[in-house]
C-alpha cells in the first residue's frame, strides 16, 4: 500500500512513517531491519558486505556511482569478518539500503552523533547526484557511504552503521516568526530573551565549568585533543577505550581563550543548551560559511525530544567538532559557531530521543563518543 500525503502535509517522516515507507517498498534493505534501526525522526544506514579503497573523493555527476568506482578504485575487500579503514584514505561503501522514493519525498543524510565525534569524515552518495548527503524526491537507486577516517583508524564490518537518513514531505523548516512562537511557548534555548529569528544560535564555551571537579582530578575542563598515532577503534564496541590513551584534555585558560593548532581535531562543547519538542527536529548547520579559517563539521541531526524534560533531558548542550584549516586559529569563549534550524514533523514520533532506545547523548554536557569509558 502506498504512503499518500496531502499536498499541505509538509515535515519530516516520523518512526511509524518511516517503517510505513519501508512496507510500502520506498526503503529497500537487503536484509531486515535491526530492532532500534529506525530512529524518531531518521533511519540509521548500514554497511555492505564490501568496501572500495578509491584515489579520491568524488561526485557521480552524470554517471553512476559504481563507474566511478570502476574508473577509481586501487583495491576491493571483504567487510564480512570486518576490515580496518585507515586514516587519510577514502574508502566507498555500498550500503544495504536502497531507495524507490516517491515522487514527493526527497532524503538527506548526516553523520551520526558518535561518528562525527570519531572525526570520520562520512557523506552519503546516489547515482547521478551533483551534491553530498542530498537525495531528491523520487530517486530509485542504491546508496552509497564515503568514508574517510582522519584522526583515528577504525574496524567495521557488514550491518555497522556510521550515517543516517532523514525524510521529508515539502518544505518543512520553520519560518522567522514561527520559530519566535516556538520559543516563546517551549523556551527552546536557555535564553528566554535569545533572538532566535535565524535558528537557535550556538556559540563555544571555553568557560571551564562544562565538567563537575572530580575529587583529587583536575577541574576546569574546556574539551579534548585527540593524540596521534593511536590503536583503532572498533566502531561497535562501546566504553571499550580509556580516554587517556586517544585524548588529552584541554585546560581553560584564565582569558577563555583556545588556539586551534592546524590539522588538530577537538571536541568542544556549545555554551547554550537547548531541547527539541516532541513535534519538531532540528539540524545544526554552520553560523557563516565565509569563516573560513576553521571548520565545525558536526553531526547535525537533532531528534524529536533531545533535552526535552519529557523525555529525561534539561536541555542539552551541543557537542562541537572543530578542526583548523592551514593556520592557526584563536577561538574565545562565547565565539559564534553554528546555529540550529528547525523543521516540523509529520506527526511526533511514537518514541522520543532518551525514552528507552538507547540514546547516548540525552542531557550532555562535554562527551566524547560511546566507545570511551566514563
Amino acid at each position: 500500500m502506498a504512503l499518500t500525503f496531502a499536498e499541505d502535509d509538509k515535515g519530516i517522516l516520523p518512526d511509524r512513517m518511516i517503517a510505513a515507507l519501508a512496507a510500502a517498498g520506498g526503503i529497500v534493505p537487503a536484509r531486515p531491519f535491526a530492532p532500534d534501526q529506525i530512529q524518531p525522526a531518521s533511519l540509521d544506514l548500514r554497511l555492505g558486505t564490501v568496501a572500495y579503497r578509491v584515489r579520491a573523493s568524488f561526485l557521480p555527476g552524470r554517471t553512476t556511482v559504481r563507474e566511478r568506482i570502476e574508473s577509481l578504485k586501487l583495491h576491493e575487500f571483504s567487510l564480512a569478518d570486518g576490515a580496518v579503514l585507515e586514516t587519510g584514505c577514502v574508502y566507498i561503501v555500498p550500503l544495504l539500503e536502497r531507495l524507490a522514493l516517491p515522487n514527493d519525498v526527497a532524503a538527506a543524510a548526516n553523520p551520526k552523533s558518535s561518528t562525527g565525534r570519531l572525526d570520520v569524515f562520512t557523506r552519503v552518495i546516489a547515482d547521478e547526484t551533483r551534491g553530498f548527503d542530498r537525495i531528491e524526491a523520487g530517486y530509485r537507486g542504491p546508496l552509497y557511504a564515503e568514508i574517510s577516517p582522519r584522526t583515528f583508524p577504525v574496524l567495521v564490518r557488514e550491518g555497522s552503521r556510521l550515517s543516517q537518513i532523514r525524510f521529508r514531505h515539502g518544505h518543512a523548516q520553520l519560518t522567522a516568526e514561527e520559530l519566535r512562537d516556538l520559543h516563546a511557548r517551549e523556551r527552546l534555548v536557555d535564553d528566554a530573551a535569545a533572538d532566535v529569528s535565524e535558528g537557535v544560535v550556538f556559540s563555544v564555551d571555553l568557560s571551564g565549568n562544562l565538567l563537575a571537579p572530580v575529587p583529587g582530578g583536575r577541574s576546569g575542563i574546556v574539551g579534548y585533543r585527540a593524540k596521534r598515532h593511536t590503536g583503532l577503534i572498533d566502531v561497535e564496541r562501546r566504553a571499550g577505550y580509556g580516554v587517556a590513551d586517544f585524548w588529552e584534555p584541554i585546560e581553560a585558560r584564565p582569558d577563555k581563550s583556545l588556539i586551534l593548532d592546524p590539522n588538530e581535531f577537538y571536541i568542544l562543547a556549545s555554551k547554550e543548551a537547548v531541547q527539541v519538542p516532541p513535534g519538531y527536529a532540528a539540524e545544526m548547520v554552520p553560523f557563516d560559511p565565509l569563516v573560513g579559517e576553521f571548520r565545525v563539521h558536526y553531526a547535525g541531526f537533532f531528534d524529536p525530544g533531545f533535552g526535552y524534560a519529557g523525555a529525561g533531558g534539561t536541555g542539552s548542550r551541543a557537542v562541537l567538532e572543530v578542526r583548523s584549516r592551514e593556520v592557526p586559529f584563536i577561538l574565545e569563549h562565547g565565539q559564534i559557531v553554528g546555529r540550529l534550524v528547525y523543521e516540523k514533523m509529520l506527526a511526533p514520533p511514537d518514541t522520543l530521543y532518551g525514552s528507552g532506545i538507547g540514546s547516548n547523548y540525552q542531557a550532555q554536557s562535554l562527551k566524547l563518543s560511546k566507545h570511551f569509558k566514563g
